[in-house]
């Protein structure tokens, strides 16, 4: 493999002259004894070592190929054998001077006369060992010192960067030749191991590694192994100006044994020297491992970061459409035409043209006060809810929606028994979602982030974040809700406008009627679920005091002051209270619903609905006012049935179900209330004249002692009575529903039920009694074991004396009703 270096090629290296010079001053080119010369790589790297004679010598070359080519080597061509072949072929003097003997023939001396018998390249360090013979008259000092002076007159530079100079040092240990995966850095670790198991190492000074290592190149630190470390072996970190100058160094030094002299202790100390990374992928991941507590918490929140910068524009919008398209799909001029087509008796001919489908025009014309009244609150600037309440089936959400509200642009309805009804959070905070059209939402991450937050806690002892609680997440829900009801507020305002230079704020203040207005259906449904009662409440306040929008409460429960009050605790609530309608109005809604007004038809048809609609002032009667009873019963008219047979299907639908409800489901549901306590007020409603009960002559009865007012109130809040209030104060105590009283009559004239609920008030009261006789006998006994019998005692114990008889007194009573009514019911077939 002799070659000589042609001027007139291809040029790979770049020399300040077109000739070398000789150490002599002599241009000409004397090329040293190449022999039978071999570039090995892949033996040197299989045994990991250069094999050196006795009178053989090595020099390591360093930057004559990139120290970048290591991508190469690590990449998709690993693993293929013959790739310095490859790099070889590539390297071909006839097609690039970039061919390592080239760049060795012109880094060596020729006067020297050196014999070289090897060449291992490094491609992964930029460099080659050269192996050479010595002669027995060169040290390998001199052979150094000479070619460092011939490339200091004759320095060679690299093709890939003119800017290097090709530099060669002495080999003074024993070189590692490996093909791990590790990349040259600029710093070194130097560790000090024994020349043999049996010897111990010496560890060695920055002083005495500084004139060590300084003549491969600048040194920007050392730093010492500490002095209370217990990691063995001992070592230090080596770091060098330039990552070459690293190189050089490891290759020159790896394997270089200190002598007792130059400190390596009385059997010397070798070098086993390696690449240090500065910044280490392991290190990093230690690190993590090592620091769950702020490293969680951390990926937490900015996993939540990410969520709110990306997502959180995109939940908006939607929210924003689904807000405006209630008010879009109105306008639709094709879908009005749509609408008043479809309508139309000419198009279906057997259709009938109907404006009012469920005959609600009666009501509304009644309750026409109440309409204006609540239009007007939608245009002042007063910063209060809106909280209209009645029993159930009073008509109060059409009243909202249908009449008060359907000419207003934009309306967002959020229905509490929807989500107080879903089992779970999960499930919860989807129903809340839809019903304001936030999406995307990822509810079920939510169980799998509970489960890393679980395992967190297990392993830090504190939860990490990465699970929303329902209060979280239902606020980030109303929350964007309420940006994008702002959003659609301010959409009407105009340059052009007189009053463009207001703030926001000052601008939605000034202009109610763009507000939208958010109805919350049945509020206070569950008063048990106090986290969705809360954020919602507080969500409203904050739309109202914003002036974001209105707010108006639909709710059945007559208490909804004290939770609204925590919100708005300074504002006043305006109020509209809906009962049940007159007689006089149901008539002209069931009339109106099945369309038979006097006047219809000829006298044949209106003689056959008289007679159908016989008796129909006395069952609206027996109904009441209350909207849903007589539109059930209007349907039932229509079905065929007589007015008499609808209204007797309700009342026993309603016996029914106050029966499963109040007097057999209560040891299931476990309520606040007992059957005894049930019973005794259906009993009582059902016997009075009115159907109405004194509140305060209800909780004087012995059966209401304990807990009378919650049990009442409880009773109230599952509708089976409403309590009347007179200037303010609980007065009378009425049906829940006015059907209920004769629903109320029909079960009291069931003498089997009366008579077995009968003897469980009984044997509850005779129960009662005993208990206090009980503990006046206990009073007694104490007052009994006393040394001396104090005079100031005898009132007492003549008081619980009096106590004790009246209390027999009343259980002999009790056990007479009790003893005849069993009677009764063993006689009865």
């Amino acid at each position: 493999m002799r070659s000589t270096p042609s001027s007139k090629g291809p040029l790979a290296l770049w020399s300040p002259t077109r000739s070398p010079i000789s150490a002599n001053g002599s241009r000409g080119w004397r090329p040293p004894l190449w022999g039978r010369l071999t570039i090995r790589c892949t033996s040197s790297i299989r045994s990991g070592h250069i094999s050196v004679g006795e009178n053989e010598g090595i020099i390591y070359v360093n930057n004559i190929f990139p120290h970048r080519l290591q991508w190469l080597l690590r990449g998709p061509l690993s693993h293929i054998q013959p790739l310095e072949g490859f790099l070889t072929r590539v390297n071909n003097p006839e097609l690039a001077a970039a061919d390592p003997t080239r760049i060795v023939q012109r880094a060596f001396p020729g006067e020297l006369g050196l014999e070289i018998k090897e060449v291992v390249t490094r491609y992964k360090e930029g460099g080659a060992f050269v192996k050479y013979a010595l002669k027995s008259d060169i040290s390998n000092e001199i052979i150094q010192d000479a070619i460092k002076e011939h490339l200091k007159t004759n320095p060679i530079r690299p093709w890939f960067n003119p800017i290097l100079k090709v530099d060669a040092d002495l080999v003074r240990g024993t070189p590692w030749i490996e093909d791990l995966y590790r990349i040259p850095s600029q710093t070194l670790k130097v560790e000090f191991l024994p020349t043999s198991p049996d010897n111990s190492a010496a560890e060695l000074t920055q002083e005495s590694l500084y004139s060590m290592f300084r003549p491969y190149g600048k040194l920007l630190d050392i730093q010492t192994q500490p002095s209370d470390s217990k990691v063995e072996p001992r070592y230090a970190i080596l770091r060098f100006e330039r990552p070459r100058f690293a190189v050089m160094a490891r290759n020159c030094m790896h394997g270089f044994i200190v002598s007792e002299e130059a400190g390596g202790g009385k059997s010397g100390t070798r070098f086993k020297i390696n690449y240090e990374r500065k910044i280490k992928l392991f290190m990093i991941k230690d690190w993590i491992l090592n620091h769950p507590r702020l490293v969680i918490p951390a990926i937490a929140a900015l996993i939540a970061t990410i969520t709110v910068i990306i997502f959180d524009p995109i939940r908006t919008f939607f929210v924003t459409l689904k807000i405006k398209s209630s008010y879009q799909s109105e306008e639709n001029p094709v879908l009005q035409w749509v609408r008043k087509q479809a309508s139309k008796a000419s198009m279906f001919p057997f259709a009938k043209r109907k404006s009012d489908p469920r005959g609600l025009a009666a009501i509304w014309d009644d309750r026409q006060t109440e309409i204006a009244q609540l239009r007007a609150w939608l245009t002042e600037t007063a910063e209060t809810f809106i909280v209209i309440h009645g029993p159930r089936g009073s008509g109060k959400r059409e009243l909202v929606l249908e009449q008060a509200l359907k000419e207003h642009k934009y309306k967002v309805i959020i229905d509490c028994k929807q989500i107080q009804d879903a089992r779970g959070d999960t499930a919860k905070i989807s129903r809340a979602a839809a019903q304001v059209g936030y999406r995307p939402i990822f509810s079920w991450m939510n169980s799998i982030s509970s489960f890393i937050d679980l395992a967190a806690q297990g392993m830090i002892g504190t939860k990490a974040g990465f699970s929303e609680t329902l209060d979280a997440q239902l606020s980030k829900i109303w929350q964007n809700t309420g940006v994008a009801m702002k959003r659609v507020a301010l959409e009407g305002r105009r340059k052009e406008d007189k009053d463009f230079n207001m703030s926001e704020d000052e601008y939605l203040e000034a202009h109610p009627e763009m507000r939208p207005v958010v109805v919350i259906d049945n509020y206070l449904y569950d008063a048990d679920d106090s986290v969705v009662l809360d954020k919602l409440t507080e969500w409203a306040a904050g739309l109202t005091s914003a002036n974001i929008a209105h707010v108006i409460f639909l709710t059945t429960d007559t208490s909804f002051a004290k939770p609204l009050s925590k919100a708005l605790p300074n504002q006043v609530f305006r109020t509209i209270a809906l009962g049940d309608c007159s007689l006089e109005v149901g008539r002209r809604f069931v009339l109106s619903h099945l369309d038979a007004e006097a006047g219809d038809g000829d006298d044949e048809q209106n003689a056959k609905r008289k007679e159908t609609l016989r008796g129909l002032d006395y069952c609206i009667k027996v109904l009441g006012g209350r909207v849903t009873d007589l539109e059930f019963m209007a349907h039932r008219i229509e079905a065929g049935e007589t007015p008499e047979a609808a209204v007797d299907r309700i009342i026993e639908q309603s016996a029914s179900e106050i029966l499963k409800i109040f007097i057999l489901g209560t040891e299931s549901v476990a309520p606040q209330w007992t059957r005894e306590q049930a019973w005794y007020i259906i009993k009582s409603i059902a016997n009075s004249k009115d159907g109405n009960l004194l509140y305060s002559k209800v909780l004087l009865g012995d059966i209401f002692k304990d807990n009378g007012e919650a049990t009442l109130r409880a009773l109230e809040q599952a509708e089976l009575i409403s309590i009347g209030t007179d200037k303010g104060f609980p007065r009378y105590v009425k049906p829940g529903k006015p059907v209920y009283r004769a629903a109320f009559q029909r079960l009291v004239a069931n003498k089997t039920l009366q008579g077995r609920l009968d003897l469980l008030i009984l044997s509850k009261l005779i129960g009662n009694e005993n208990s206090s006789i009980t503990k006046y006998e206990e009073e007694l006994r104490v007052l009994g074991s006393l040394p001396k019998y104090p005079w100031e005692l005898t009132s007492r114990i003549e008081w619980l004396l009096r106590k004790v008889h009246g209390s027999q007194a009343k259980i002999l009573k009790y056990e007479s009703e009790s003893a005849a009514l069993s009677k009764s019911l063993q006689k009865e077939n």
